[in-house]
């Protein structure tokens, strides 16, 4: 028998009823049965979602391998089972609660074949929860790449990846990380492949809220965040010198695994944790923080991780007091400069010594400014560094 295209790797801890509709959904594919294979593993469940699976595997048309372990604390270890044990040209990791349209795989992979690219991401749509969005908003793309499209800002699992991809380079999991191993494992996967192509036109793939307070991503302290931040600005540093490209990368984890840690909910958590937040920052403010990441940030983000940097928790919480009310901070201009700067809190104040190149307004920010306008020269440098950074990513 031929190696089958996709091999679908299933994950399952204590799954159930999800599970069931999780794989009803990968027998309704339109790639036939012939062309795929399921690799099921039961992570110690409790709620008889490994004996689930073993029917299914007696009855499905889609050859179907079960293996039954014990917990492994973490999704990486089940899809690195399922990874060694695959046989398809690609391989899809396919979370347990979660389902597929039903011409998922069929267009993933032509579009893969079509294409001779590595990673191919299918539209994702959220089910009682949320979902990236803006991915998918250029359309499909047959051959993109992380620095010329918004993929850095998906970076789970649920993605086709050429097998002979990860082969080459032994990629697995990190099994010594509980949360954000996917974001790890994906973008190793962007930067080493050759092309990444994006379905956006069909949902390929139904990311599912649970409503039993089980899922994943919704278990493990906080210090798990700052685990999965550290992972992933190493990788970033690791793999690209510094410059445009890493900063651009960088804004990644800053913004979407280690800011949230800094959002007005700091305001309610006791001083040892808010102390012991600041210190598990400082390496990483220390070590991977840049002008070059600042700038690509809002007045907001950029403030609020400069003060982590510096260590001001003191003035933190006066700006995360601020946001907390949904305030809107005065915008001063200054003509001679064509400088827009939005006055958070302690703006110019001369105790606080912030400079002020913090607080200064980006382009998207001043749009709406009436009357605001630029300078010419501003523009032109603009234009300039976009283009370089556009070279850049070419080469």
């Amino acid at each position: 028998m031929s190696d089958p295209d996709v091999s679908v790797v299933v994950g399952a801890y204590e799954a159930m009823p999800y599970l069931v509709q999780c794989l009803e959904s990968v027998e309704a594919q339109t790639l036939p049965a012939e062309r795929m294979e399921i690799i099921a593993v039961d992570d110690g469940s409790t709620d008889g979602s490994g004996e689930y699976l073993e029917k299914f595997a007696a009855r499905s048309r889609i050859p179907t391998r079960v293996i039954r372990q014990s917990n492994s604390g973490g999704p990486s270890g089940p899809r690195n089972v399922g990874l060694g044990l695959a046989r398809g040209r690609y391989v899809f990791f396919l979370d347990a609660d979660d389902h597929l349209g039903e011409e998922a795989l069929e267009r993933m992979v032509a579009m893969g074949d079509e294409n001779s690219t590595d990673v191919v991401l299918g539209r994702v749509e959220g089910v009682n929860r949320g979902a990236p969005k803006s991915m998918w908003r250029n359309g499909n793309l047959g051959r993109t790449d992380v620095f010329s499209s918004n993929i850095k800002y998906t970076l789970s699992a649920q993605k086709l990846f050429r097998r002979a991809l990860l082969d080459s380079h032994g990629m697995r999991f990190d099994e010594s990380l509980t949360t954000g191993e996917d974001a790890l494992f994906t973008l190793d996967a962007y930067l080493r492949a050759d092309g990444v192509s994006i379905v956006a036109d069909y949902t390929c793939y139904y990311l599912v809220g649970r409503d039993d307070g089980k899922h994943a991503t919704k278990r493990g302290s906080y210090s798990r965040r700052f685990d999965s931040a550290r992972a992933l600005m190493g990788l970033i540093a690791d793999r690209l010198p510094a410059g445009p490209q890493r900063d651009t990368l960088m804004v990644r984890p800053f913004v979407i695994t280690l800011l949230p840690q800094f959002g007005p909910s700091f305001l309610d958590r006791g001083d040892k944790v808010r102390q012991h937040k600041m210190e598990l920052a400082k390496p990483l403010m220390d070590t991977y923080w840049t002008e070059g990441v600042a700038a690509r940030l809002k007045v907001e983000e950029r403030l609020r991780l400069h003060l982590v940097a510096a260590g001001r928790a003191d003035l933190l919480t006066d700006v995360l007091a601020f946001l907390r009310e949904k305030k809107t901070p005065e915008t001063v201009l200054e003509r001679r400069g064509r400088r827009a700067y939005l006055a958070y809190p302690h703006f110019r104040d001369s105790t606080a010594g912030v400079p002020d190149a913090i607080y200064a307004a980006s382009g998207s920010e001043t749009a709406h400014i009436d009357g605001f306008r630029p300078p010419r020269r501003a523009l032109r440098v603009a234009k300039r560094v976009l283009a370089r950074g556009r070279r850049l990513a070419a080469s």
